[in-house]
């Protein structure tokens, strides 16, 4: 195994496979000898030529910022010597490939293939076959947690579990920040990974069941039952009934023959690491353009971590209209932060850069690449449901249990995750963990669903590609992800405005 990579033939820094020792050297495809002048840890960067002050750091073929001071050949080069060139709002013209553009969008939905789903009555396709608890609003969290404790007590035929999505939200909110919540709850409570669902309310909060009846829409009223907790004199016991009469209309829905067409991924990454931009993202970005290939869909989303590339998302949108809509996306979201106060780059975490991630660019080079070559076909606002194939791009916030719900109500049935640092939280879908590096995926089997780190002990992207699709189709048939076998379920509304 090589000690190193070179990601793009412009770069002037390489990224160390394992740690370098000062001293130790290095031979560059070109015969190069490159000398440590200090420790370099792995997952890390060693400039290979000298780089003078204010001049770019080059990283995957694009700058991920400017020398602080002048860089010898051989130094680490990590925060203490590069500093971000990103800024703040700004213009931007579409200079699409459209002939490469055209040439993708002819190779959408040319394979073929099925997965075992559950389709529901509205002809949505869940993977599985859960009965839900959604409270409307926080006042109500722990009587969900011990319906669902009560009601698993039941389950049977093909119903998984029965699951409570509690929440902070549904009261004392404001404008959009109350809408988003209303809309988020709704999209939940009409996923087709729930066979059935209990709409938990207190009575008096601001979006009580009345009024977020409009939101749900259409629904079957033999898998959407409501309960209002003031309204009840003993509610466990008539949360129960319900949950009872909820798992019997689900517990005979079976598993059929799908076509891979009506699988929708999430992509998502946290606890990044110098592995994840060389590894894991892009792994991710081929089972993108793979499921994309088969007619299907996949929406990236934390729009913070698309700062320093976005450029290359605007440039791959199918048309003008959709390169306006990104364009507004991300200046929208610089807004935000600018309204709050809060500077627009405070990113990348603690724990990103002890892994070998330096800048914002550094971070978003990485992060896109889950995207993978197709076109962005779609630009949706935060809670909205996805209706179009292919690549979309959601707005929504970066941290991780945030964006991963909003994933999945924009209609992801199972988010890939990728990591190089381990987590263990999981969304309202299932959420399969994919490791940047072979350490974390030993250390933390309870977790890590796949490793990519194996690319870095000599297994190609084709052959792990095929891998990775085939558990994923696994998963979408039935097979229990790690966070699944360890019941671990989570939800998070993204918080923007006051409370009352």
């Amino acid at each position: 195994m090589s000690r190193f990579l070179q990601i793009h033939p412009e770069d002037n820094v390489v990224v160390c496979l394992e740690e370098l020792k000062k001293g130790e050297k290095i031979t560059l495809g070109d015969g190069k000898e490159i000398t440590a002048n200090e420790d370099i840890p792995a997952g890390h960067k060693i400039a290979i030529k000298d780089i003078s002050k204010d001049s770019n750091i080059i990283k995957y073929g694009y700058a991920i910022g400017h020398a602080l001071e002048d860089i010898t050949e051989g130094r680490w080069v990590h925060t203490h010597d590069i500093k971000t060139n990103l800024e703040g709002i700004l213009s931007y013209k579409y200079e699409p490939n459209t002939d490469d553009i055209g040439k993708k969008k002819s190779q959408m939905g040319t394979r073929k293939g099925t997965f075992k789903g559950f389709v529901r009555k509205n002809k949505k396709v869940g993977i599985r076959n859960e009965v839900w608890i959604i409270p409307t609003v926080g006042c109500v969290n722990n009587i969900a947690r011990a319906l669902a404790k009560e009601a698993n007590k039941f389950v049977k035929g093909s119903v998984d579990e029965v699951v409570a999505f509690t929440h902070n939200y549904g009261c004392s909110q404001t404008g959009d920040d109350q809408e988003h919540t209303r809309t988020i709850l709704s999209d939940l409570i009409n996923h087709p990974n729930a066979g059935a669902v209990l709409v938990l309310g207190l009575g008096c909060e601001n979006s009580n069941i009345d009024v977020l009846m409009p939101y749900i829409g259409e629904y079957d009223p033999d898998r959407v039952k409501f309960l209002v907790c003031q309204k009840s004199d003993d509610e466990m016991a008539d949360g129960t009934a319900l949950l009872k009469e909820l798992i019997d209309a689900a517990a005979g829905d079976e598993r059929e023959d799908v076509d891979l067409s009506k699988l929708v991924i999430g992509l998502k990454c946290g606890g990044s690491d110098g592995f994840s931009g060389i590894t894991a993202n892009p792994l991710v970005g081929r089972i993108s353009d793979r499921i994309i290939e088969y007619g299907g869909t996949s929406i990236l989303t934390e729009v913070p971590e698309m700062f320093g590339a976005e450029t290359i998302l605007m440039n791959r949108c199918k048309d003008e209209a959709t390169f306006n809509d990104t364009v507004n996306m991300i200046n929208d979201f610089k807004d935000y932060f600018t309204k709050q106060g809060e500077p627009i780059y405070e990113n990348p975490s603690p724990g990103n850069k002890a892994g070998g991630i330096t800048t914002l660019e550094d971070k978003s080079l990485g992060c896109t690449q889950k995207s993978g070559d197709y076109p962005v076909m779609n630009v949706m606002e935060y809670g909205q449901r996805t209706d179009t194939t292919g690549l979309n791009l959601l707005c929504a916030p970066g941290n991780d249990l945030c964006a991963a719900t909003a994933l999945a109500s924009a209609g992801a049935q199972i988010v890939l995750f990728t990591t190089g640092r381990g987590t263990p939280f999981a969304c309202p879908v299932p959420t399969m963990k994919i490791a940047s590096n072979n350490t974390i995926a030993k250390k933390k089997g309870n977790w890590i669903d796949f490793s990519a780190g194996q690319i870095l002990e000599g297994r190609t992207f084709d052959e792990l590609t095929d891998e990775l699709f085939d558990k994923i189709v696994r998963t979408a048939s039935g097979e229990k992800l790690k966070s699944e076998i360890a019941g671990f379920h989570d939800m998070a509304i993204w918080k923007r405005g006051v409370t009352l």
